[in-house]
């Protein structure tokens, strides 16, 4: 049995479009997309898949001549779920907006969050990426094929770190990967790290076995040869990068992680559609393009209520992998 079948709604290859991409009445180009004094919270570490695509949609957004002197800041915690009660209670503030993604989703769950995403304005999901496996250069696993062997014969001893809380993108991704190894998910020993920054310093210091992350967070350590990437998590390679799909390695597994931004509740009309419509125009821009090649990002746009639809299909998602998984 193909594991992508029960999880079809998360990522790619857990992921189910829920329509093509509607902007909603009053995009914003009736309005005008400029928000003096925007914030953009991150909800966990600087370095991290979050922080990148914050600081990268505000600098394109810059630069494009969208809006100017956009306020990024990270407010980290408990898988993102402090940024999001902060968020929540940013009730009516229209010049706040919030990264977030699949993680955000996970975190909900597995801290038993007082505020969920459902309490949020939704504004846009901007992009899917790939996990991807490594190790530091100086690992003793040259493949993924060694790195599995040696999993398989002792779980608990080769400690696996990610990015995310529990039920996240870094912890599912591992977990669907051991179950198609013949791994218990539950035998697995998964270190979890507020964001990619941190995990990065523990695999460069060997503190973990081996790491799993979004591509775009470590193609300078993979390019320079710091990390050794053995695969990627998605439905094919990477261009540029030399390393095996989980399929091409015989996993029977696939994962996609996906980005996005909500807002606080309770705005008006005007001031959601304003938001949507900065954010229309950035994915737009040649700039934004730019940057999702850069950094190995797949075009996911969505707006409006039917982002709103997605995550909710998104936390009916992971609520069932994490009870199919046993966690």
């Amino acid at each position: 049995m193909r594991l992508r079948t029960p999880i079809a709604l998360l990522g790619a290859a857990l992921l189910v479009l829920v329509g093509p991409p509607l902007l909603t009445t009053g995009s914003g180009a009736e309005t005008g997309t400029r928000i003096p004094g925007l914030r953009f919270m991150v909800p966990n570490t600087p370095g991290g898949g979050y922080d990148i695509t914050a600081r990268t949609a505000a600098k394109n957004a810059e630069d494009a001549g969208l809006t100017h002197n956009i306020e990024v800041f990270n407010l980290p915690g408990a898988g993102g779920t402090v940024g999001l009660a902060r968020l929540v209670g940013e009730h009516g503030n229209g010049k706040l907006a919030m990264s977030m993604g699949l993680g955000v989703v996970g975190a909900v769950h597995t801290n038993k969050a007082p505020k969920t995403l459902a309490d949020t304005t939704p504004i846009a999901r901007l992009t899917e990426e790939q996990d991807i496996v490594v190790v530091s250069k100086d690992s003793p696993y040259k493949t993924i094929d060694q790195l599995i062997a040696a999993w398989k014969k002792d779980p608990g001893k080769l400690p696996v770190g990610g990015g995310s809380s529990p039920g996240g993108p870094d912890h599912l991704a591992p977990m669907l990967m051991a179950r198609a190894a013949g791994i218990a998910p539950k035998s697995v020993n998964y270190i979890p790290f507020d964001g990619g920054g941190e995990l990065l310093a523990s695999i460069l210091g060997n503190k973990v076995a081996f790491g799993v992350s979004g591509v775009g967070e470590y193609l300078d350590q993979i390019r320079s040869g710091e990390l050794r990437l053995l695969a990627v998590t998605g439905p094919k390679r990477v261009p540029g990068l030399d390393a095996p799909t989980l399929r091409e390695a015989g996993l029977d597994a696939e994962f996609t992680n996906w980005r996005g931004i909500v807002a606080p509740p309770g705005l008006s009309d005007g001031e959601r559609d304003k938001l949507i419509g900065l954010v229309t125009k950035l994915h737009d821009s040649q700039e934004w393009r730019d940057s999702m090649k850069k950094n190995g990002w797949d075009d996911a746009f969505l707006t409006g209520d039917r982002f709103g639809d997605f995550l909710e299909a998104q936390d009916e998602s992971v609520d069932q992998v994490l009870k199919e998984l046993g966690l």
